[in-house]
């Protein structure tokens, strides 16, 4: 599916469905912008487009193949992102992955393709039908909207990360709780897996001594200025999840040891209780003549020997605090 904005500056209006044949004349006018958006296309779609605007055969096989990173490529004439928004589904054994956005932004226009549905790229195809308020301050401000928005969908599931991160720091006092180590390695894997996406995103709108990696209007550099503090504290976010599951991982392991250490020790004082207790009887289990074996009392004498003496080994352990 391919669909088609144009901005006429000089008219202040959108036009949408552009046909391809057209594209070329649109771009002659260096006032319009032109934002066409490819969601999974068949190949000679995409080809059709990259020999429309000249795009370099490696952008076109970053596009074709999933890239495990973002970056940003520059080109002589355009620039080329990668960028990846998430999918999270916690019911799901794979519960977050990630959907990726490739970007090519010209002077007067924008091409991003997808092979899969995005949220925001469908919100923003409904509101560029009707208004011009993302496309009349030229491409890097339609390029931050588009990033902006992705990153915006991550806060939701930090949100959720959060929550579960606090129930399972609850849980770990709860004897009944099972699958807890499950579901903190889980977390583990989800948040290593944000860090893993947003990291290279943050270093593409990180300045170096005031100057951008790519060319971005003054009256648009407080947007990108927001951007980054986003994406700041995204990466704050992910750092401190990461900490907390790793003390509450820590903290949880600690207890099972202690209640195993416990019982351990309970185990381990009532063989001692019944070691003598043993050695008693199995002594004089083997045919050896008992004191007193004739007198009707000799088995009660005995019994309450028996219990005299794990009495005195409770109390002695008990006074040891070892019970």
């Amino acid at each position: 599916m391919i669909k088609t904005y144009l901005y006429k500056n000089d008219t202040q209006e959108m036009i949408a469905d552009i046909k391809m044949n057209e594209i070329n004349h649109h771009l002659s006018h260096s006032d319009s912008l032109l934002w066409i958006d490819m969601y999974d296309v068949q190949n000679r779609e995409l080809y059709e487009i990259a020999k429309i605007f000249d795009f370099h055969h490696l952008a076109i096989e970053d596009c074709l193949h999933d890239s495990p990173r973002a970056k940003m490529d520059n080109y002589e004439d355009y620039k080329f992102f990668v960028f990846h928004a998430l999918r999270y589904n916690e019911e799901s054994d794979n519960e977050i992955t990630t959907l990726e956005l490739n970007v090519f932004v010209g002077p007067n226009y924008v091409v991003t393709i997808h092979k899969h549905k995005l949220k925001w790229i469908g919100q923003m195809d409904a509101i560029c039908s009707k208004h011009i308020k993302y496309m009349n301050k030229g491409a890097d401000f339609l390029l931050y909207t588009l990033i902006d928005g992705i990153t915006d969908e991550y806060f939701p599931i930090l949100d959720r990360i959060g929550i579960r991160i606090d129930e399972l720091e609850d849980e770990i006092y709860d004897e009944e709780i099972r699958g807890v180590t499950e579901e903190f390695l889980a977390l583990k894997r989800t948040i290593i897996l944000i860090r893993r996406v947003i990291l290279p995103q943050r270093r593409i709108f990180i300045n170096v001594d005031g100057k951008w990696k790519f060319d971005i209007r003054e009256e648009n550099v407080p947007f990108y200025t927001d951007l980054i503090d986003h994406l700041e504290r995204i990466v704050d976010s992910t750092e401190t999840f990461r900490d907390l599951v790793n003390s509450a991982l820590d903290t949880y392991y600690s207890i099972i040891n202690a209640k195993s250490s416990e019982k351990l020790n309970v185990l381990t004082l009532i063989s001692t209780i019944m070691l003598p207790l043993t050695f008693v009887t199995g002594f004089f289990g083997m045919n050896v003549p008992l004191p007193y074996q004739d007198s009707p009392f000799a088995t009660v004498i005995i019994f309450s020997f028996l219990i005299l003496l794990t009495f005195g080994m409770w109390k002695y352990f008990k006074n040891k605090q070892l019970l």
